[in-house]
C-alpha cells in the first residue's frame, strides 16, 4: 500500500513491513505533519518559507531511515519519543559507515530538519550535532554525482530504456509476447497493437531528455518547464529566457553537444505525431500527459542505472544527480567559467568567479566528458 502527501513517500516499504496497522496509522499521520511542514515552513519558519518538493523528498526518506535505525537498533521497537540521544548516537553510527562524505552530511541534515520541525511545531529540544559531516565554512562536501565513465554508461542506457526488439527480428511467439507487453504498456488491447506501436516503443524521447540533461544539467523544474522554442538546433544550444530560467534572473545560452542536437531533432520531429502534444509547447511530457516532476525523473535515472550496472546503494541517485556530474566535470575540462556559464549559476560564489567561455568551448568539452 502506497503512502503519500503530494506525491512525497511518507513510509517506504521496509518501515511497513516493519510497524503493525495501528503503528502504521500514527507514523503515517506523524509523517504527513512533518513534511507538510517542511514544504510550507521548513527552510525558515518566521517567514513561512519552505524547501521545495525535491529537498522534502529526499529528507522525509532520509529521516524514516533515522526512525528505524532507533526501532532497530536502539529501543525495542517502535516509538515517537525521538531524543537527541537518538541524534547523537545515530551520527557516531554514520561515522563508522564506509559511506560517502556527502551522504553522511545529508542524513545530517535531514535529521536536523526532523528536530526544527519538533522545536517550532511541538516544543522539543533543539539539536547540535557533537560533529559535522560537512565543512563549517559553508563550503559543502561535493554532493553525488556520475563518474566520467558512468555518464557514458547512462548516455548508452538511454538508448536502451523503454525500447523493444526490431519487430522484423521475431519470430511469430517472441512477437505475441511483445505484443502482450505494448498493449500493456499503451493501455490498449492487445489486438490493437500495431508495427506504429513498435515504432512508438523505441522513441527518442528518453534519449533527448537524458542527453540534454547530461549537457546541461537541467533542473527538475527546468525539465517541467522546458518548452520547443528553447531550442536551437541551427547552432546547437538551448536558450533559456529570463522568465523560465530557475535561480536565476538572465537570459541563458547552453551549449548542447552535436550528438545530443542530433537526438533533440529526431524527438522533435516524432512528438508531431502524438497526439498529447498537439496543444503543448513541453518538449517531455509522461505517458500520461503531465510535465516531468521530481519522484518521476528520480524513478527514471534509477531505472538506467540499473540498465547501465550502476549500483546507486548508499548513494543519493537522484536528477541532481546528473546535474551535478556536469558541473564536476565541466569544472575539471574547462574550468570554473565554463561550468558557471553552462550550470547557469547566477551567484558567483556557487562556482567561485565568472567567465565568458564561449559556448563552442563547452561544447567541445561536452564531447570530451561523454
Amino acid at each position: 500500500m502506497e503512502y503519500e502527501y503530494d506525491g512525497i513517500s511518507l513510509i517506504p516499504g521496509p518501515t511497513q513491513r516493519l510497524l503493525n496497522g495501528r503503528q502504521t496509522e500514527d507514523y503515517r499521520l506523524y509523517q504527513e505533519e512533518l513534511v507538510r511542514w517542511l514544504l510550507n515552513m521548513g527552510k525558515n519558519p518566521d517567514k513561512a518559507e519552505g524547501y521545495s518538493r525535491h529537498t522534502v523528498d529526499t529528507a522525509a526518506y532520509q529521516i524514516d531511515k533515522f526512525h528505524r535505525y532507533i526501532w532497530t537498533e536502539i529501543e525495542d521497537g517502535y516509538t515517537q519519543q525521538i531524543t537527541t540521544d537518538h541524534a547523537d548516537q545515530f551520527m557516531q553510527h554514520l561515522a563508522v559507515q564506509d559511506w560517502k562524505q556527502s551522504y553522511k552530511a545529508s542524513l545530517q541534515k535531514s535529521v536536523k530538519r526532523e528536530f526544527n520541525f519538533r522545536f517550532y511545531q511541538r516544543g522539543g529540544d533543539e539539536w547540535e550535532p557533537q560533529f559535522n559531516f560537512y565543512d563549517q565554512t559553508g563550503t559543502h562536501q561535493p554532493r553525488d554525482y556520475l563518474s566520467k565513465e558512468e555518464r557514458g554508461k547512462i548516455r548508452e542506457a538511454a538508448l536502451e530504456y523503454g525500447s523493444v526488439p526490431s519487430y522484423a527480428n521475431l519470430s511469430g511467439g517472441e512477437r505475441n509476447k511483445w505484443r502482450a507487453y505494448l498493449a500493456q504498456r499503451f493501455d490498449k488491447p492487445k489486438s490493437e497493437v500495431t508495427r506504429e506501436d513498435w515504432k512508438r516503443a523505441n522513441s527518442w524521447k528518453y534519449p533527448s531528455l537524458v542527453w540534454t540533461s547530461l549537457d546541461t544539467g537541467l533542473r527538475p523544474i527546468e525539465v517541467e518547464r522546458a518548452v520547443v522554442s528553447w531550442v536551437d538546433l541551427g547552432n546547437e544550444v538551448l536558450r533559456i529566457p529570463k522568465a523560465e530560467s530557475s535561480k536565476n534572473q538572465d537570459n541563458w545560452v547552453v551549449a548542447l553537444s552535436s550528438r545530443t542536437a542530433r537526438a533533440l531533432e529526431k524527438w522533435l520531429d516524432e512528438r508531431e505525431q502524438y497526439e498529447k502534444y498537439d496543444d503543448a509547447e513541453k518538449i517531455w511530457l509522461t505517458r500520461e500527459g503531465n510535465p516531468y516532476g521530481t519522484n518521476s525523473l528520480a524513478y527514471t535515472v534509477r531505472q538506467l542505472c540499473d540498465i547501465a550496472g550502476i549500483s546507486y546503494e548508499n548513494r543519493e541517485m537522484t536528477w541532481y544527480t546528473i546535474r551535478h556530474s556536469v558541473g564536476t566535470q565541466m569544472s575539471a575540462e574547462e574550468g570554473l567559467g565554463a561550468t558557471q556559464a553552462q550550470m547557469r549559476h547566477k551567484d558567483e560564489r556557487t562556482t567561485m568567479r565568472y567567465d565568458q567561455a564561449p559556448v563552442e568551448n563547452r561544447r567541445e568539452a561536452l564531447d570530451r566528458m561523454g
